[in-house]
C-alpha cells in the first residue's frame, strides 16, 4: 500500500467550504483508502491506497467525491511519503526561522517563467523553487506576504496551496507512523 498525503485548497477557511474532518475522513474512508487520518481543521488527509495508477487519477477521484458530498468544487493536492520526505529534506531555507517557513504546493510544473517576485515581495522574504513546490520564509507571516496561493496561481497559471512547515513536518510524522 502507497502512503499518501492529501491537502483540499482553502476549506474551512474564512467561514467558506466548511468541512468537519470526521465528515472528510468518511469520504476518504467510502473511496477504499485505508488508515485515514486528518490534520487540523484545513483538509489535511493522510491515507493509504493501491488502487490508482497515478497522483492524478487519485486527485481527480477525490475531487469528484468533494464535490458530490459536500456541493463545492476543491482543489486538491497529492504527495507520496517519499515525496513530502524529500520536500523536508531538500528545504533550502532552513537555515532561517523555522516558525516562519512555508511550502507552497503546486498542482503541476510551471509552464510559465515568473517574473516580478522581487518586486512584490517584502525586502526580508526568502522564496526558492523546487520541482513542484516553492520554499518559502517570510518573517512577517503569510497572511501579510504578497507571496499568496493567489498570486502564484495567477503568475504560474497552476493551482497553489500553502502549508507552514510545522504542519509539512506533522504530514509527514503522521505518514511515517502509518508505515510501521
Amino acid at each position: 500500500m502507497i502512503i499518501y498525503i492529501s491537502m483540499l485548497r482553502g476549506i474551512n477557511v474564512g467561514g467558506r467550504k466548511k468541512v468537519k474532518m470526521v465528515e472528510l475522513k468518511g469520504l476518504y474512508e467510502s473511496l477504499g483508502f485505508s488508515d485515514v487520518k486528518t490534520y487540523i481543521q484545513s483538509g489535511n488527509v493522510i491515507f493509504k491506497t493501491n488502487n490508482f495508477n497515478s497522483s492524478s487519477e487519485l486527485i481527480k477521484r477525490i475531487e469528484v467525491a468533494v464535490k458530490e458530498v459536500f456541493s463545492f468544487e476543491v482543489h486538491v493536492f497529492i504527495r507520496t511519503m517519499s515525496e513530502l520526505e524529500r520536500i523536508i529534506n531538500d528545504n533550502p531555507l532552513i537555515q532561517f526561522d523555522t516558525s516562519k517557513l512555508h511550502v507552497t504546493f503546486l498542482s503541476d510544473h510551471p509552464t510559465m517563467h515568473i517574473n516580478g517576485i522581487d518586486e512584490v515581495k517584502d525586502e526580508l522574504e526568502k522564496y526558492s523553487f523546487s520541482d513542484v513546490e516553492i520554499y518559502l520564509f517570510l518573517p512577517n507571516g503569510y497572511g501579510r506576504t504578497k507571496l499568496s496561493n493567489d498570486f502564484f496561481e495567477k503568475k504560474l497559471r497552476v493551482n497553489a496551496t500553502t502549508r507552514n512547515w510545522r504542519t509539512v513536518n506533522k504530514l509527514f510524522d503522521i505518514a511515517k507512523s502509518l508505515s510501521n
